[in-house]
Protein backbone atom coordinates (compact mmCIF):
# COMPACT_ATOMS: atom_id res chain seq x y z
CA UNK A 1 0.00 0.00 0.00
CA UNK A 2 3.08 2.62 0.93
CA UNK A 3 4.46 1.65 -2.34
CA UNK A 4 1.67 1.64 -4.81
CA UNK A 5 -0.48 3.93 -3.10
CA UNK A 6 -3.11 2.11 -5.31
CA UNK A 7 -6.65 -0.01 -4.32
CA UNK A 8 -5.87 -2.72 -5.70
CA UNK A 9 -3.23 -3.26 -3.07
CA UNK A 10 -5.87 -4.28 -0.80
CA UNK A 11 -5.55 -7.54 -2.19
CA UNK A 12 -2.32 -8.35 -1.13
CA UNK A 13 -2.73 -9.34 2.31
CA UNK A 14 -5.31 -11.55 2.20
CA UNK A 15 -2.89 -13.15 -0.50
CA UNK A 16 -0.05 -13.54 1.91
CA UNK A 17 -1.96 -14.95 4.56
CA UNK A 18 -4.02 -17.73 2.34
CA UNK A 19 -0.80 -18.45 0.34
CA UNK A 20 1.02 -19.55 3.85
CA UNK A 21 -1.59 -21.38 4.94
CA UNK A 22 -2.03 -23.36 1.93
CA UNK A 23 1.89 -24.21 1.96
CA UNK A 24 1.38 -25.60 5.61
CA UNK A 25 -1.68 -27.64 4.90
CA UNK A 26 0.32 -29.54 1.96
CA UNK A 27 3.75 -29.51 3.35
CA UNK A 28 3.57 -29.90 7.13
CA UNK A 29 2.96 -32.72 9.11
CA UNK A 30 0.56 -30.71 11.50
CA UNK A 31 -0.81 -28.84 7.82
CA UNK A 32 -2.88 -25.61 9.12
CA UNK A 33 -3.51 -26.31 12.17
CA UNK A 34 -4.76 -23.29 14.26
CA UNK A 35 -5.46 -21.47 10.83
CA UNK A 36 -7.27 -18.28 12.13
CA UNK A 37 -10.19 -19.40 9.69
CA UNK A 38 -10.85 -21.75 12.21
CA UNK A 39 -11.61 -19.17 14.47
CA UNK A 40 -14.86 -18.96 12.78
CA UNK A 41 -16.11 -22.11 13.57
CA UNK A 42 -19.26 -20.81 15.62
CA UNK A 43 -20.25 -17.64 13.77
CA UNK A 44 -22.06 -20.09 11.67
CA UNK A 45 -23.27 -17.44 8.69
CA UNK A 46 -19.66 -16.65 7.74
CA UNK A 47 -19.10 -20.46 8.04
CA UNK A 48 -21.26 -21.66 5.47
CA UNK A 49 -18.32 -20.05 2.55
CA UNK A 50 -16.48 -22.94 4.14
CA UNK A 51 -18.59 -25.04 1.77
CA UNK A 52 -17.69 -23.39 -1.66
CA UNK A 53 -14.13 -21.98 -1.22
CA UNK A 54 -13.25 -24.13 1.76
CA UNK A 55 -10.61 -22.88 4.76
CA UNK A 56 -8.84 -20.60 1.97
CA UNK A 57 -12.31 -18.74 1.28
CA UNK A 58 -12.89 -17.88 4.77
CA UNK A 59 -8.99 -16.93 5.62
CA UNK A 60 -9.27 -14.22 2.54
CA UNK A 61 -12.43 -12.75 3.17
CA UNK A 62 -11.07 -12.01 6.91
CA UNK A 63 -8.05 -10.28 5.72
CA UNK A 64 -9.84 -8.63 2.94
CA UNK A 65 -11.91 -6.99 5.14
CA UNK A 66 -8.87 -5.79 7.83
CA UNK A 67 -6.97 -4.64 4.40
CA UNK A 68 -9.81 -2.65 3.30
CA UNK A 69 -9.99 -1.48 6.95
CA UNK A 70 -6.25 -0.46 7.35
CA UNK A 71 -6.23 1.12 3.62
CA UNK A 72 -9.43 3.17 5.07
CA UNK A 73 -7.87 4.01 8.54
CA UNK A 74 -4.32 5.04 7.29
CA UNK A 75 -3.92 5.87 4.06
CA UNK A 76 -7.49 7.06 2.99
CA UNK A 77 -5.96 10.87 2.28
CA UNK A 78 -3.69 9.59 -0.71
CA UNK A 79 -5.22 6.30 -1.94
CA UNK A 80 -7.88 6.97 -4.23
CA UNK A 81 -10.79 5.33 -3.27
CA UNK A 82 -9.53 3.95 -0.09
CA UNK A 83 -13.09 4.24 1.66
CA UNK A 84 -14.82 3.18 -1.54
CA UNK A 85 -12.87 0.31 -1.20
CA UNK A 86 -13.58 -0.62 2.21
CA UNK A 87 -17.33 0.01 1.55
CA UNK A 88 -17.58 -2.26 -1.02
CA UNK A 89 -15.34 -4.86 1.25
CA UNK A 90 -18.08 -4.52 3.99
CA UNK A 91 -21.28 -5.25 1.31
CA UNK A 92 -19.34 -8.11 0.18
CA UNK A 93 -18.82 -9.60 3.97
CA UNK A 94 -22.37 -8.67 4.66
CA UNK A 95 -23.25 -10.53 1.46
CA UNK A 96 -21.63 -13.44 2.41
CA UNK A 97 -23.29 -13.39 5.66
CA UNK A 98 -26.56 -13.05 3.72
CA UNK A 99 -26.16 -16.19 2.08
CA UNK A 100 -25.09 -18.23 4.89
CA UNK A 101 -27.53 -17.41 6.56
CA UNK A 102 -29.71 -18.67 4.08
CA UNK A 103 -28.00 -21.51 3.25
CA UNK A 104 -28.56 -22.87 6.70
CA UNK A 105 -32.59 -22.09 6.29
CA UNK A 106 -32.53 -25.61 3.68
CA UNK A 107 -34.44 -28.23 6.02
CA UNK A 108 -32.23 -31.24 6.89
CA UNK A 109 -34.49 -34.33 6.20
CA UNK A 110 -33.78 -38.06 7.09
CA UNK A 111 -33.83 -41.05 9.34
CA UNK A 112 -33.55 -40.10 13.57
CA UNK A 113 -30.39 -42.15 14.28
CA UNK A 114 -29.29 -42.17 18.68
CA UNK A 115 -25.65 -41.68 19.03
CA UNK A 116 -23.63 -42.49 22.56
CA UNK A 117 -20.72 -41.21 22.72
CA UNK A 118 -18.46 -42.22 25.60
CA UNK A 119 -15.16 -40.74 27.02
CA UNK A 120 -12.72 -42.14 29.77
CA UNK A 121 -9.63 -40.04 30.01
CA UNK A 122 -7.77 -42.78 32.13
CA UNK A 123 -5.45 -44.44 29.37
CA UNK A 124 -4.63 -48.14 29.24
CA UNK A 125 -0.50 -48.57 28.58
CA UNK A 126 1.48 -51.24 26.92
CA UNK A 127 2.34 -51.95 30.71
CA UNK A 128 -0.75 -51.39 33.10
CA UNK A 129 -1.73 -54.34 35.03
CA UNK A 130 -4.50 -56.38 34.64
CA UNK A 131 -6.47 -54.89 37.44
CA UNK A 132 -6.00 -51.65 36.56
CA UNK A 133 -6.99 -52.28 32.91
CA UNK A 134 -10.14 -54.18 34.04
CA UNK A 135 -11.58 -51.69 35.66
CA UNK A 136 -11.30 -49.19 32.46
CA UNK A 137 -12.62 -51.73 30.42
CA UNK A 138 -15.34 -52.75 32.87
CA UNK A 139 -16.48 -49.09 32.73
CA UNK A 140 -16.65 -48.49 29.17
CA UNK A 141 -18.36 -52.03 28.78
CA UNK A 142 -21.17 -50.28 31.73
CA UNK A 143 -21.35 -46.93 28.94
CA UNK A 144 -21.85 -49.16 26.51
CA UNK A 145 -24.53 -51.11 27.92
CA UNK A 146 -26.69 -48.24 30.10
CA UNK A 147 -26.47 -46.39 26.57
CA UNK A 148 -27.68 -49.27 24.66
CA UNK A 149 -30.97 -49.66 27.09
CA UNK A 150 -31.37 -46.00 26.53
CA UNK A 151 -32.06 -46.31 22.76
CA UNK A 152 -28.11 -45.49 21.34
CA UNK A 153 -27.76 -47.09 17.92
CA UNK A 154 -24.59 -46.88 17.46
CA UNK A 155 -21.68 -46.27 20.59
CA UNK A 156 -18.41 -44.26 19.73
CA UNK A 157 -15.32 -44.43 22.24
CA UNK A 158 -12.04 -42.63 21.93
CA UNK A 159 -9.05 -43.08 20.05
CA UNK A 160 -6.33 -45.64 22.01
CA UNK A 161 -8.98 -46.63 24.50
CA UNK A 162 -5.64 -49.11 25.24
CA UNK A 163 -2.27 -49.63 23.80
CA UNK A 164 -2.51 -53.71 23.00
CA UNK A 165 0.26 -56.54 21.77
CA UNK A 166 -0.71 -58.24 19.27
CA UNK A 167 -2.07 -60.96 21.88
CA UNK A 168 -4.16 -58.86 23.62
CA UNK A 169 -5.76 -57.22 20.37
CA UNK A 170 -7.04 -60.78 19.58
CA UNK A 171 -8.92 -60.98 22.93
CA UNK A 172 -10.08 -57.50 22.45
CA UNK A 173 -11.57 -57.85 19.73
CA UNK A 174 -13.34 -61.11 20.65
CA UNK A 175 -14.83 -58.79 23.86
CA UNK A 176 -16.15 -56.29 22.22
CA UNK A 177 -17.50 -58.29 19.23
CA UNK A 178 -19.40 -60.13 22.15
CA UNK A 179 -20.43 -56.10 23.97
CA UNK A 180 -21.98 -55.05 20.83
CA UNK A 181 -24.04 -58.13 19.76
CA UNK A 182 -25.15 -58.65 23.64
CA UNK A 183 -26.57 -54.98 23.15
CA UNK A 184 -27.48 -55.22 19.73
CA UNK A 185 -25.50 -52.03 18.83
CA UNK A 186 -22.94 -50.85 16.35
CA UNK A 187 -19.74 -49.84 18.11
CA UNK A 188 -16.41 -48.21 17.53
CA UNK A 189 -13.71 -49.17 19.27
CA UNK A 190 -10.10 -47.57 19.36
CA UNK A 191 -7.26 -49.03 20.23
CA UNK A 192 -3.17 -49.00 18.94
CA UNK A 193 -1.87 -52.15 18.68
CA UNK A 194 2.47 -52.67 19.46
CA UNK A 195 3.63 -55.52 17.58
CA UNK A 196 6.62 -56.38 15.76
CA UNK A 197 6.12 -54.61 12.60
CA UNK A 198 5.20 -51.52 14.24
CA UNK A 199 2.66 -49.63 15.81
CA UNK A 200 -0.72 -48.57 14.60
CA UNK A 201 -3.57 -46.89 15.73
CA UNK A 202 -6.93 -48.55 14.83
CA UNK A 203 -10.41 -48.17 14.95
CA UNK A 204 -12.72 -51.17 15.05
CA UNK A 205 -16.59 -50.71 14.10
CA UNK A 206 -18.37 -53.50 14.84
CA UNK A 207 -21.97 -54.23 13.38
CA UNK A 208 -24.98 -55.27 15.66
CA UNK A 209 -24.34 -59.05 15.47
CA UNK A 210 -20.52 -58.31 16.57
CA UNK A 211 -19.00 -58.92 13.31
CA UNK A 212 -15.78 -56.85 12.87
CA UNK A 213 -17.05 -54.77 9.66
CA UNK A 214 -14.82 -52.17 9.71
CA UNK A 215 -10.86 -51.92 11.01
CA UNK A 216 -9.40 -48.23 10.35
CA UNK A 217 -5.82 -47.27 9.90
CA UNK A 218 -5.12 -43.63 11.19
CA UNK A 219 -3.20 -42.08 8.25
CA UNK A 220 -2.10 -38.51 10.38
CA UNK A 221 0.18 -38.67 13.21
CA UNK A 222 0.31 -36.41 15.85
CA UNK A 223 3.42 -35.34 17.61
CA UNK A 224 3.59 -38.08 19.95
CA UNK A 225 3.31 -41.02 17.30
CA UNK A 226 5.17 -39.54 14.58
CA UNK A 227 7.19 -42.83 14.75
CA UNK A 228 4.04 -45.08 14.24
CA UNK A 229 3.06 -47.25 10.70
CA UNK A 230 0.73 -44.85 8.64
CA UNK A 231 -2.27 -46.15 6.75
CA UNK A 232 -3.98 -45.23 3.48
CA UNK A 233 -7.10 -47.05 3.17
CA UNK A 234 -10.86 -44.82 3.81
CA UNK A 235 -13.68 -47.00 5.35
CA UNK A 236 -17.20 -46.68 4.84
CA UNK A 237 -19.60 -48.85 5.92
CA UNK A 238 -23.37 -49.30 5.99
CA UNK A 239 -25.47 -48.98 8.67
CA UNK A 240 -29.26 -49.15 7.95
CA UNK A 241 -29.85 -46.69 5.21
CA UNK A 242 -26.60 -44.35 6.31
CA UNK A 243 -22.99 -44.27 5.16
CA UNK A 244 -20.45 -44.11 7.98
CA UNK A 245 -16.96 -43.14 7.09
CA UNK A 246 -14.40 -43.51 9.43
CA UNK A 247 -11.39 -41.19 10.60
CA UNK A 248 -9.19 -40.70 13.85
CA UNK A 249 -8.59 -37.71 15.67
CA UNK A 250 -5.61 -35.65 13.44
CA UNK A 251 -6.84 -37.76 10.32
CA UNK A 252 -9.76 -34.49 10.54
CA UNK A 253 -7.76 -31.96 10.78
CA UNK A 254 -6.50 -32.18 6.92
CA UNK A 255 -9.54 -30.97 4.20
CA UNK A 256 -7.86 -33.81 1.65
CA UNK A 257 -8.91 -36.49 3.81
CA UNK A 258 -12.40 -35.34 4.54
CA UNK A 259 -12.98 -34.35 0.69
CA UNK A 260 -11.93 -38.20 0.11
CA UNK A 261 -14.59 -39.31 2.16
CA UNK A 262 -17.21 -36.59 0.41
CA UNK A 263 -16.26 -38.16 -2.54
CA UNK A 264 -17.07 -41.97 -1.09
CA UNK A 265 -20.54 -40.35 -0.34
CA UNK A 266 -20.50 -40.69 3.43
CA UNK A 267 -23.52 -39.37 5.46
CA UNK A 268 -22.03 -39.57 8.72
CA UNK A 269 -18.27 -39.64 10.45
CA UNK A 270 -17.60 -41.47 13.29
CA UNK A 271 -14.45 -39.85 15.14
CA UNK A 272 -12.44 -41.90 18.00
CA UNK A 273 -9.80 -38.88 19.10
CA UNK A 274 -7.53 -38.06 21.92
CA UNK A 275 -6.27 -34.70 22.55
CA UNK A 276 -4.16 -32.85 24.46
CA UNK A 277 -7.24 -30.71 26.94
CA UNK A 278 -6.24 -27.45 26.19
CA UNK A 279 -6.76 -27.92 22.43
CA UNK A 280 -9.92 -29.17 23.48
CA UNK A 281 -11.84 -26.84 21.79
CA UNK A 282 -9.87 -26.25 18.56
CA UNK A 283 -9.49 -29.81 17.54
CA UNK A 284 -13.73 -29.90 17.72
CA UNK A 285 -13.75 -27.13 15.93
CA UNK A 286 -11.57 -28.09 13.25
CA UNK A 287 -13.29 -31.51 12.50
CA UNK A 288 -16.12 -29.51 12.48
CA UNK A 289 -15.06 -27.60 9.12
CA UNK A 290 -14.67 -30.53 7.94
CA UNK A 291 -18.38 -31.61 8.01
CA UNK A 292 -19.19 -27.93 6.47
CA UNK A 293 -16.80 -28.57 3.60
CA UNK A 294 -18.14 -31.78 2.27
CA UNK A 295 -21.45 -32.07 3.74
CA UNK A 296 -21.99 -34.54 6.23
CA UNK A 297 -22.76 -35.13 9.94
CA UNK A 298 -19.57 -35.70 12.35
CA UNK A 299 -20.10 -37.87 15.63
CA UNK A 300 -16.72 -37.37 17.90
CA UNK A 301 -15.73 -38.95 20.74
CA UNK A 302 -12.49 -37.38 22.54
CA UNK A 303 -10.50 -38.56 25.53
CA UNK A 304 -8.79 -34.85 27.39
CA UNK A 305 -11.58 -33.23 24.48
CA UNK A 306 -14.88 -33.07 24.04
CA UNK A 307 -17.56 -35.09 22.77
CA UNK A 308 -19.36 -33.15 19.88
CA UNK A 309 -22.12 -34.32 17.34
CA UNK A 310 -22.04 -31.64 14.91
CA UNK A 311 -24.44 -31.23 11.49
CA UNK A 312 -23.04 -30.70 7.95
CA UNK A 313 -23.48 -27.28 8.39
CA UNK A 314 -21.51 -27.02 11.53
CA UNK A 315 -24.14 -26.69 14.02
CA UNK A 316 -23.01 -28.08 17.06
CA UNK A 317 -25.98 -30.21 17.91
CA UNK A 318 -24.82 -31.57 21.40
CA UNK A 319 -21.61 -31.66 23.35
CA UNK A 320 -20.11 -32.56 26.51
CA UNK A 321 -16.49 -32.21 27.88
CA UNK A 322 -14.91 -35.82 28.98
CA UNK A 323 -13.60 -36.81 32.11
CA UNK A 324 -11.17 -38.97 34.19
CA UNK A 325 -13.14 -42.38 35.34
CA UNK A 326 -15.68 -43.07 35.70
CA UNK A 327 -15.70 -40.58 31.87
CA UNK A 328 -18.59 -38.95 31.30
CA UNK A 329 -20.99 -40.04 28.21
CA UNK A 330 -23.15 -38.08 25.63
CA UNK A 331 -26.80 -39.37 24.68
CA UNK A 332 -28.22 -37.89 21.14
CA UNK A 333 -30.95 -37.90 18.66
CA UNK A 334 -30.71 -36.37 15.41
CA UNK A 335 -31.93 -36.20 12.40
CA UNK A 336 -29.17 -37.60 9.91
CA UNK A 337 -30.08 -37.01 6.22
CA UNK A 338 -27.88 -37.90 2.91
CA UNK A 339 -24.63 -36.28 2.86
CA UNK A 340 -25.28 -32.55 1.48
CA UNK A 341 -23.51 -31.53 -1.34
CA UNK A 342 -20.84 -28.94 -1.61
CA UNK A 343 -19.35 -26.89 -4.23
CA UNK A 344 -15.74 -27.30 -2.33
CA UNK A 345 -16.44 -31.16 -2.92
CA UNK A 346 -16.50 -30.91 -6.26
CA UNK A 347 -13.36 -28.01 -6.57
CA UNK A 348 -11.71 -28.82 -3.31
CA UNK A 349 -9.23 -25.92 -2.91
CA UNK A 350 -8.89 -24.54 -6.10
CA UNK A 351 -9.48 -20.96 -4.79
CA UNK A 352 -6.71 -21.86 -2.49
CA UNK A 353 -4.38 -22.66 -5.54
CA UNK A 354 -5.43 -19.70 -7.30
CA UNK A 355 -4.70 -17.20 -3.98
CA UNK A 356 -0.87 -19.16 -4.22
CA UNK A 357 -0.79 -18.19 -8.54
CA UNK A 358 -1.84 -14.77 -7.87
CA UNK A 359 0.34 -14.22 -4.76
CA UNK A 360 3.01 -15.57 -7.14
CA UNK A 361 2.47 -13.28 -9.88
CA UNK A 362 2.48 -10.54 -7.72
CA UNK A 363 6.14 -11.25 -6.63
CA UNK A 364 7.36 -11.70 -9.92
CA UNK A 365 5.44 -8.08 -11.51
CA UNK A 366 6.93 -6.08 -8.20
CA UNK A 367 10.50 -6.76 -7.99
CA UNK A 368 12.47 -3.79 -7.84
CA UNK A 369 10.11 -1.31 -7.54
CA UNK A 370 10.89 1.57 -6.18
CA UNK A 371 8.85 3.15 -2.54
CA UNK A 372 6.82 5.88 -2.94
CA UNK A 373 6.87 8.03 -0.35
CA UNK A 374 3.76 9.36 1.57
CA UNK A 375 4.28 12.83 3.06
CA UNK A 376 3.21 13.86 6.63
Amino acid sequence: MLRYRAAWTVFVFPLVWVTADMLMARFLPDGNWGSVAYSQSEFLPILQLISVAGVPGVLFLLMLFASALAMAIALGGTVRHSRRTLLRVALLTAAFIGMGAYRMREPLAGEQVTFGLVAIDDAIGRTASASYSGRIRDQYDAHVASLAASGAQIVVLPEKVAVLSDTQADEWRVHFSDVAKRHRVSLEVGVAVDSAGGNRNYSWVFDSAGQLAVRYHKHYMAPPERGDVPGSLFEVHRIGAQRYGVAICKDMHFAVLGRAYGRLDADVMLVPAWDFGRDAWLGARMTVVRGVEAGYVVVRSARDGLLTVSDAYGRVIAERARASMPGATLLVRTVVPVRVATIYGRIGDAFGWTCVAAFGILLLTTRGKKHAHIGA
